[in-house]
């Protein structure tokens, strides 16, 4: 094992899969000549060759469309975004066909490619440029949503996403592509649709996913410290297919429930849980539920409203006491 960042694994769950299989390929807006406007394909240019790392026009519906086409014809494309908030250029492509080609081919056709590439909020980029669409995409059938947190979910959890034969919206985040871990040398992969709890406790739970769950984590790790409060810390790592089973038996145990998520509240993943939980897991609860979310706005672009609208520790940490009736 050795550390590797994050974009390292990208880069390397990528090739090691086009090496795998020769049906994969990358597509995208500079991901080629430029190694990705992340760096995140490094390299991949000289191994593969201009047939199988794509550089394409600006223009996402246009490459959405080709990959498309492709995964119908039996390629495995890997389609790359800038970012997350210039796929919705995409929609159609994505929700239209990509995710309803094999439903309504009556499984004729199957549709293995995976969309990639930065999500949220990523420092003072403006409200257009800051944005978390995982509900969005979570909402539609046929896709599957998936939002690692660090560079080990990634690697595996993004060569299971290649492997599939349906649809894969694989959200990752600008601030995270510098983020360093051990990270095995062997091949490895992660089951889409299963939870992964961070940190174990038995007084609270909180359920979160990508990179404001370092936060939790950061959370978690100062209130045992300073209090004796256990906190046990669940990753979703998958928004679709959503892991209920282990949300339900992490709140079966702390009887206590926090949502931490980076998007806004209406329609949001924590809407879904909450649901969930109070439908399915009621009498289990020893408070109300609570989730912290961004505002009901647009991301601003001044350094101190930035500090005011992002959920911070302090913020958890309060929601935390409430919940647990500690003044």
């Amino acid at each position: 094992m050795k550390k590797k960042t994050f974009r390292e694994v990208i880069k390397e769950a990528m090739s090691e899969e086009m090496r795998r299989d020769r049906s994969v390929y990358l597509i995208g807006e500079e991901v080629a000549k430029y190694n990705g406007a992340y760096k995140a394909s490094k390299g991949m240019l000289e191994e593969f060759g201009s047939r199988r790392v794509i550089d394409t026009p600006i223009s996402e519906l246009g490459f959405s469309g080709i990959g498309i086409g492709s995964a119908m014809n039996g390629c495995r494309p890997i389609v790359e975004f800038m970012t997350f908030n210039f796929s919705l250029v995409a929609m159609d492509q994505i929700i239209n066909n990509a995710a309803k080609i094999r439903y309504m081919s009556g499984g004729q056709w199957k549709i293995p490619i995976v969309f990639r590439g930065p999500t949220g909020f990523a420092g003072q980029l403006g409200a257009t440029h800051s944005q978390s669409f995982e509900s969005w995409y979570a909402s539609c059938p046929g896709l599957k949503v998936v939002i690692p947190c660090n560079p080990y979910d990634a690697k595996g959890l993004l060569k299971s996403s290649i492997r599939d034969n349906n649809p894969v919206i694989f959200m990752e985040s600008e601030q995270m592509y510098g983020d360093t871990m051990l990270v095995p040398d062997q091949e490895y992969i992660l089951p889409i649709g299963k939870a992964d709890i961070k940190r174990k406790g038995t007084d609270i739970s909180i359920v979160s996913f990508g990179k404001i769950i370092k936060i939790a984590l950061e959370v978690a790790k100062k209130l045992k410290y300073d209090s004796n409060i256990s906190v046990e810390v669940i990753d979703l790592q998958t928004i679709r297919p959503l892991d209920y089973e282990s949300i339900f038996f992490s709140v079966k145990k702390t009887n206590r429930l926090i949502i931490l998520e980076e998007s806004w509240p209406f329609a949001s993943v924590s809407s879904e849980i909450a649901y969930f939980i109070q439908n399915k897991a009621f009498d289990y609860l020893d408070a109300p539920i609570q989730r912290i979310t961004l505002p009901d706005t647009p991301a601003p672009y001044s350094s101190n409203l930035v500090q005011d609208w992002y959920p911070n520790k302090n913020d958890l940490i309060q929601v935390i006491k409430n919940t647990l009736y500690i003044s």
